[in-house]
């Protein structure tokens, strides 16, 4: 994988390339944080909107916020206008918050010109760059983009069930420490507190530092602390899969390469009472 971030400067200078795609992928339900709430909404100029809930997840999966299937993941990219030569760069208006899921489940979905802007829509107007109040309403060409699913980067419950003993394999969640432990009730009705066996909490924010990623090093040594030598893959989970694509985003800025997004996450794991529960 490429380095997987663009600045607010870069983006600002190169917002008229022709091969730029530059997208909102905004959630409009933000857990785990205080959601920055607008009187209106705004947009960084060209952009496209993606709305990441209803067209990018599976509606006939029982799974919350369920990975789209190669056909829908086609039909709406094409629909944003993307073609195999664009360059992608997705953002959303909490800093860093869904914007990561999107680049993860592009990367997933095997196009590889994908980034994320760091910061996002707060980092943008903090520097008092220029917004708009609607997303661009230039006629789109449908793109040329084609969805091929890669079934290594994303995994289920028994996959992490056959490797909870697995020294090196590690599963990271993203969760606040209080849900991690079991002492924050979960915001989904069916859903036990607690976490997979085995697995070491990392929390979001921990990764952040205000708007932005923490700096390489910075986020290195946050995973050097929790993980052992002979950790050679990293699985990632948290409520239902969106926020564990922060800390995976940040694993990668971080020099980490063999990933997995458990992406049922606790939602699935905490609602089926045939799996084990951590202490």
């Amino acid at each position: 994988m490429s380095y997987p971030l663009v600045t607010t400067d870069w983006l600002e200078t190169n917002l008229n390339l022709e091969q730029l795609i530059l997208v909102d992928a905004s959630m409009s339900k933000v857990v785990g944080k205080k959601a920055i709430e607008y009187e209106m909404p705004l947009y960084i100029p060209n952009s496209r909107r993606l709305d990441l809930e209803r067209s990018l997840c599976d509606p006939n999966s029982s799974q919350t916020h369920a990975f789209p299937t190669e056909e829908q993941f086609t039909a709406v990219a094409q629909r944003l206008g993307i073609n195999s030569e664009s360059i992608v760069v997705f953002y959303d208006n909490q800093g860093i918050y869904s914007a990561p899921r999107a680049w993860w489940i592009f990367q997933v979905m095997g196009f590889k010109n994908v980034f994320v802007l760091d910061g996002g829509l707060p980092q943008w107007l903090l520097e008092n760059r220029r917004v708009v109040p609607n997303t661009s309403n230039i006629e789109t060409e449908v793109g040329n983009i084609n969805g091929i699913f890669n079934p290594q980067l994303i995994c289920d419950s028994n996959f992490i069930f056959e490797q909870m003993n697995n020294k090196q394999l590690a599963v990271l969640d993203a969760r606040s420490r209080d849900r991690f432990l079991g002492i924050a009730p979960e915001p989904r009705d069916g859903v036990r507190s607690g976490h997979i066996p085995n697995s070491i909490s990392l929390p979001y924010s921990e990764v952040l530092d205000g708007h932005c990623f923490k700096i390489d090093e910075q986020l290195a040594a946050i995973f050097s602390a929790r993980l052992d030598s002979k950790t050679s893959t990293l699985v990632f989970t948290c409520g239902s899969g969106i926020t564990a694509c922060i800390i995976l985003l940040s694993a990668v800025i971080a020099g980490y390469r063999d990933l997995i997004l458990y992406d049922g996450s606790w939602s699935d794991w905490g609602s089926n009472i045939a799996l084990p529960v951590g202490n």
